[in-house]
């Protein structure tokens, strides 16, 4: 086989696209991944927007801001006393930089030990024939039976609006501030905007944060979200409900917003910084669906059924760049239901599938079962992986640990590391839904159910 043809190209090395790409090669298929992330060199950075730009630096950031928040104002209530407590705020990037590294690294080692040969560049369709479909990256032309896109997603602008990534911010230039602004503005009170208003909060940033709707994280429970409102208040975020933001000027001395409450109120807002925090919108920019009839919806996603099939054969699409939540654990889910529709073997959920997470020191999760009780049922017991395979504890600094699994017959390799199952039904093959959760929680404290 040629080196350029291959049984699946996989365009993204996202949560969803990497993991589509590992997990075909495992099942036996001449594997590519393209993805056109790059770092401050101008090397691969493959993760897409959660390693890059999302969940790995914000929690890095988040864990960095609560150790200063705590030696500045709890530390004292346990014995402890400091003096002269400073920021280096640029010590504080640079770590954050060194972890999402951490991340890029592992998923090119992923990539080599599972044998997905890595493509780095922006992969667009340039054709359709009888052996599949033709693939360019640079000045190269990749051949491939099975295509799987997985090009994510990009934060929505305000209209009129555009992000400078200087006074006005997307998630990536948020977690680029760099020196603490005096006064920070939020537009949207979802997770995103949240975690950054409590990372510069925690440094001494002025907060204040509005949202059009006129509830506190709507998707969210309502007890739940009252509770969350009320965490983030007592933390020092200003959180203005139901607003509707005017004209919006930024100039030498920051941002200048006009905004009107939900009481009919004409205020405006002067600040530093002002971060915009919208949603996201998805991104086949470069893709040239076009050039082969690849179907997308009224916002630009892909259209695809329930297991992730577009309108043409052999062409799959997952995570943001399709319907539903973008949230990177359903990117992760979906990015393996191409290979399950090819090869899987029945798989049932059982009391054995159910995991048990401990967080709180080095973190613990393990499915239930152990080795007498597996063995005792002619079950093969689990393998193990080190703790350093999670990104999470790169961004805490706790890398200690491993993780024990079950691979199961089949090849049906189910986690333990925070899977659930999913009871909403059954895919085509009668196996059972199970869904790891990505851990991409609100900030401390807390929130009580």
């Amino acid at each position: 086989m040629s080196t350029n043809n291959f049984d699946v190209i996989v365009i993204g090395g996202g949560p969803g696209g990497y993991i589509a790409a590992i997990r075909a090669a495992q099942l036996g298929f001449q594997v590519a991944c393209i993805d056109e992330w790059k770092n401050a060199k101008g090397g691969p950075a493959p993760g897409g927007t959660c390693t890059n730009v999302g969940c790995i630096p914000s929690k890095a950031l988040l864990q960095s801001s609560e150790h200063y928040e705590q030696a500045h104002h709890h530390f004292a209530d346990h014995g402890i006393g400091l003096k002269d407590l400073s920021i280096d705020v640029a010590k504080m990037l640079g770590r954050k930089d060194t972890v999402v590294k951490q991340n890029n690294d592992g998923i090119l080692y992923l990539f080599k030990k599972n044998k997905v040969t890595f493509f780095h560049g922006r992969g667009a369709f340039a054709g359709a024939g009888e052996g599949g479909y033709q693939i360019t990256v640079g000045d190269q032309t990749l051949s491939g039976k099975q295509v799987i896109v997985a090009t994510g997603s990009n934060a929505r602008a305000l209209p009129g609006t555009p992000f400078d990534e200087e006074n006005i911010l997307s998630n990536d230039g948020a977690l680029r501030i760099g020196a603490v602004p005096k006064k920070l503005g939020l537009i949207g009170a979802g997770v995103i905007g949240l975690e950054m208003g409590s990372v510069w909060r925690r440094l001494g940033a002025e907060v204040t944060v509005l949202e059009g709707l006129p509830t506190f994280l709507g998707a969210v429970d309502e007890q739940i979200a009252k509770e969350a409102h009320k965490a983030f208040v007592k933390q020092g975020l200003k959180i203005e409900l139901g607003v509707k933001v005017g004209e919006i000027k930024s100039g030498k001395k920051g941002v200048s917003v006009q905004y009107t409450t939900a009481k009919g109120e004409a205020l405006t807002l002067e600040v530093d910084k002002l971060i915009v925090s919208i949603g996201r919108v998805p991104n086949t920019i470069g893709l040239n669906a076009e050039a082969v009839g690849l179907k997308l919806d009224e916002r630009g996603a892909i259209v695809v059924d329930d297991e992730c099939r577009t309108n043409l054969p052999g062409v799959w699409a997952v995570g943001d760049v399709v319907r539903g939540p973008m949230l990177a654990h359903k990117a992760e889910e979906e990015g393996v239901r191409p290979a399950w529709a090819r090869q899987l073997q029945h798989h049932p959920v059982g009391d054995l599938h159910q995991p048990r997470d401990r967080l709180g020191g080095p973190d613990r999760a393990a499915a239930q079962g152990r080795r007498p009780c597996l063995q005792g049922r002619h079950l093969p017991f689990p393998g193990q992986r080190p703790g350093t395979c999670a990104g999470r504890h790169h961004g805490h600094g706790e890398v200690p640990g491993r993780r024990r699994h079950r691979r199961d017959p089949g090849r049906a390799h189910r986690r333990a590391d925070g899977q659930r199952a999913d009871r909403r039904g059954r895919g085509g093959d009668g196996v059972p839904r199970q869904q790891r959760g990505h851990r991409a929680h609100l900030p401390r404290p807390p929130v009580p159910v």
